[in-house]
């Protein structure tokens, strides 16, 4: 893996050497633009539209556009100076419960790996978190920008989780005709809640896939082949218009899945009485 991020976890006075290491890949198919003609990919030129002239990236500075055609220039080195002092540090600032964070908070994913002569104090953190069953919050700077973060325990190691800033997370109450506090039919929502119970699972990973990469990377493979293309016909779907006929048909569709198995939770041990 490549390594994105050096640096160290500090809690207290205990200071962690570790590398970050990305947790996901986007697979996402890339696709370029050509020219239709002769299929040349497409030049984008940086372009001063004052000067009428290409320019080279020395030539670009950042600004913050404060007024309407206004703007204020922000060197570089001002810029790194900012979160230079920090920019090393996931410091942890309190430890909480997972479930007290709501996943709309959660941003990127981060493994986080030991650096040189961090495996015991790593490990210490690791098995600490998990025997406490709670997880960090932290700061962290990657790239110029400050970010909260969570640290928490995943399967032999420990991970990382980019978070928005609470000021970062839009409110619902700006969701246009957000309806509300309805009377709900008890028959429907007796159906409803049948249908969650019928379609109810663990959870596996494994079992979800990008039905449209995999479309389209067979489409691909077919044009490079030169085999037929064949488009499979989507099934017409049926126009239900009553509610609750909706969640009968449902129920009646949907076979029963597996139901998760409830985890036994450990028996306490008996303290051994002194004689």
């Amino acid at each position: 893996m490549h390594t994105m991020w050096k640096g160290a976890i500090s809690f207290g006075l205990v200071n962690i050497p570790v590398k970050l290491y990305a947790a996901t890949e986007d697979k996402d198919i890339k696709m370029r633009y050509l020219h239709q003609d002769c299929h040349t990919p497409i030049k984008y030129e940086k372009q001063c539209p004052n000067c009428d002239r290409e320019i080279e990236s020395e030539e670009i500075v950042r600004g913050y556009e404060y007024e309407e055609g206004k703007y204020v220039i922000m060197e570089k080195d001002e810029i790194e100076a900012l979160a230079h002092e920090k920019s090393k540090s996931v410091e942890i600032v309190d430890f909480i419960e997972l479930a007290d964070v709501d996943p709309v908070y959660f941003n990127k994913s981060y493994f986080i790996g030991p650096n040189d002569n961090g495996s015991k104090p790593y490990m210490l953190l690791k098995q600490a978190m998990e025997e406490s069953g709670r997880i960090g919050i932290a700061k962290i700077t990657i790239r110029s920008k400050q970010h909260l973060a969570a640290v928490r325990v995943y399967d032999k190691g420990l991970m990382l989780e980019t978070m928005y800033f609470p000021d970062e997370v839009r409110t619902i109450d700006n969701v246009p005709d957000l309806p509300e506090e309805l009377e709900v039919n008890e028959k429907e929502k007796k159906l409803a809640r049948q249908l969650i119970e019928q379609l109810t699972t663990e959870f596996e990973p494994s079992n979800y896939k990008d039905e449209r990469r995999e479309a389209m990377l067979a489409l691909i493979e077919s044009k490079i082949s030169g085999d037929e293309i064949k488009v499979v016909e989507e099934k017409p779907k049926k126009n239900v218009a009553d509610l609750m006929d909706a969640l009968q048909a449902s129920l009646d569709s949907s076979p029963p899945k597996a139901s998760p198995k409830k985890k036994k939770k450990a028996a306490p041990k008996k303290k051994k009485v002194a004689k």
